[in-house]
């Protein structure tokens, strides 16, 4: 693949346009050898916090923050997010490299963290124009995929000053009881499926399977990957809801983003990644290989996907609960409710049928 197949920006939806003049006043302040006309596009995936692609001279930066109309929760926390990559970036070098961080509401409107970008290839939902995604490399990617999470479960958050950032005492109680809550506040329409799996996994807890730093949304869509190489992972990106916890239910939150080809067409509808293609680890094969790659026992995993179907549909329901009240003009959000209906229904069935593989058999 040539650098045309880099992840691009483009031009910033309406509606989500920076104040330029007093970004630009606040950068050439506190960020050294920058010069030059400021020039902002935005990058179109994510369906959460924003990210702009900024750039002033030869520079190139990346800006988040959090979306507009939105109360700024810990998963729009840019203080929190900036100063995890800020302690990450000294250990590990998939992650972007923090710069400054503004807590100044005055200056965008809300606070923001500029970082270095990290120029690589991202897999969404269509394969690049140009890229050979062959059997090999796709099994190539997939086992790093897994090996990367394992890699970055094993980081020793303790010393490098992460153990602030998370309580692992109760995680897992905590998040299936903060996800439930979530879900009823951003409540639109009454889902049978989603109640009865909240209520599954209220009553079916695992024991703690330790403590790790956690990445909270790990999927082929938040990797950067080599131009050259597209086996080889060089960025991780989104770290919103990286937090100190299980690390069984971080995989279950990469296992609910991961479509098999045999999965039912409504699933593979939703097209969250190119994760069917052939070549790919299924889910089973997947768990199997965390299992052995990191010594865990992960059992058959179905606790865990579920909860990360349910992490899921939450997710979407509070996006498309923000776009039915109007403060996103995002058309994308206004089918979210569709993927909280078909992931509460693959949750249910996968408590029905006890596995986490071959939903349609």
């Amino acid at each position: 693949m040539t650098n045309a197949n880099i992840d691009q920006p483009r031009a910033v939806r309406q509606g989500e346009e920076l104040d330029l003049d007093a970004l630009h006043a606040y950068l050439r302040e506190r960020v050294p050898d920058l010069a030059g006309k400021l020039t902002v596009q935005q990058f179109p995936g994510g369906h959460s916090n924003l990210t702009y692609l900024l750039r002033m001279g030869d520079r190139e930066l990346v800006l988040r923050r959090p979306p507009f109309g939105k109360k700024i929760q810990s998963a729009h926390d840019m203080g929190r997010e900036y100063r995890i990559l800020s302690h990450l970036a000294e250990v590990y070098d998939r992650a972007p490299r923090p710069l400054v961080y503004c807590e100044d509401g005055s200056v965008l409107g809300a606070p923001f963290y500029v970082m270095e970008r990290i120029k690589g290839v991202i897999l969404r939902a269509r394969v690049p124009e140009g890229a050979d995604l062959n059997a090999a490399v796709m099994q190539g990617l997939s086992e790093n995929f897994v090996d990367n999470l394992v890699e970055l479960h094993a980081i020793d958050y303790d010393t490098i000053g992460l153990a602030v950032f998370g309580r692992p005492a109760g995680y897992v109680k905590r998040q299936i009881e903060g996800w439930s809550k979530r879900y009823q506040d951003a409540r639109t329409d009454a889902i049978a499926d989603v109640e009865r799996v909240a209520t599954w996994l209220a009553g079916n807890m695992p024991e703690e399977a330790g403590a790790s730093l956690i990445h909270g949304d790990y999927k082929y869509d938040n990797l950067l990957l080599d131009p050259g190489d597209l086996t080889r992972i060089i960025g991780v990106l989104d770290w919103e809801m990286a937090t100190i916890g299980d690390p069984l239910m971080d995989l279950g939150t990469s296992l609910a983003y991961w479509v098999d080809p045999n999965d039912p067409d409504e699933l593979q509808a939703l097209a969250f990644g190119l994760t069917t293609l052939p070549g790919n680890l299924n889910r089973r094969e997947l768990v199997q290989r965390y299992a052995q790659q990191s010594g865990r026992d992960v059992g058959d995993g179905l606790y865990y996907y579920v909860y990360g179907l349910f992490k899921v549909v939450v997710i979407a329901q509070q996006i498309y609960a923000r776009h039915k009240a109007g403060f996103s003009q995002d058309q994308r959000f206004a089918a979210m409710i569709q993927a909280v209906r078909v992931l509460g229904k693959t949750a249910a069935l996968a408590i029905d049928k006890g596995r986490i593989d071959d939903l349609s058999r």
